[in-house]
């Protein structure tokens, strides 16, 4: 691209990012009330967000070939029993985290 072609694209594209960053404020400014269809979707939609990611990242595992998605797995379960033992979702993702790359690591060779 040139130098012209640059300029305009960054330039679009930090004007739409700061669009998307401003404009909730600009939606619903300090004071007013949020508007219940936008709370409704603020409660049910971080469910099926995480389930699509959880889709998403187990698409491409192939159970055929080693390690058969142990690693994989391995996370979901260390995952699943942490955040219902402590209700921690920074503790389950971290500590699942470092369980998958430590299997990865173990059965990778």
């Amino acid at each position: 691209m040139s130098l012209w072609q640059n300029i305009v694209f960054f330039s679009v594209m930090a004007l739409v990012t700061a669009l998307t960053r401003f404009l909730p404020f600009l939606l619903f400014p300090d004071g007013s009330k949020t508007p219940g269809f936008v709370r409704y979707l603020g409660r049910v939609l971080p469910y099926p967000v995480i389930g699509m990611l959880v889709v998403y990242c187990l698409k491409d595992v192939d159970i055929i070939s080693r390690p058969h998605g142990l690693p994989e797995a391995a996370a979901i379960i260390v995952i699943a029993l942490i955040h219902t033992w402590k209700r921690n979702a920074l503790l389950s993702i971290g500590v699942g985290t470092i369980v998958y790359m430590i299997m990865i690591q173990l059965l990778a060779g």
